[in-house]
C-alpha cells in the first residue's frame, strides 16, 4: 500500500479575516479541500468564507489537498488566503 502523503498548509488572513492561532498544519493528501473549508468554517465561526490558493484561484470543494499542491509546487507548502 503506497504512503499518503502529507502537505503543509499555511493560512493567511486578508480584508477581515481573524488571523488564526496556527497559521500551519499537515493534512492528508488524500483529503477534498472541502475538508479544509469546513475546519476553517468551524475556527472562525463564519459561514461563508473566500479561500485562494496562492492568491491565484479558488478550487472547487472536490478537489484533492495534493492536487493542489502539485499545481503550485514551487515550495514546501501550500498558501491560502482566506477572507
Amino acid at each position: 500500500m503506497a504512503e499518503i502523503k502529507k502537505v503543509v498548509v499555511h493560512l493567511r488572513a486578508t480584508g477581515d479575516a481573524p488571523i488564526l492561532k496556527q497559521a500551519k498544519f499537515k493534512i492528508a493528501g488524500s483529503d477534498k479541500f472541502v475538508k479544509v473549508i469546513d475546519f476553517l468554517r468551524r475556527q472562525l465561526h463564519r459561514e461563508t468564507l473566500f479561500v485562494y490558493v496562492n492568491s491565484a484561484f479558488s478550487p472547487n470543494p472536490d478537489e484533492l489537498v495534493v492536487d493542489l499542491y502539485n499545481v503550485g509546487c514551487c515550495s514546501h507548502d501550500i498558501s491560502w488566503n482566506m477572507g
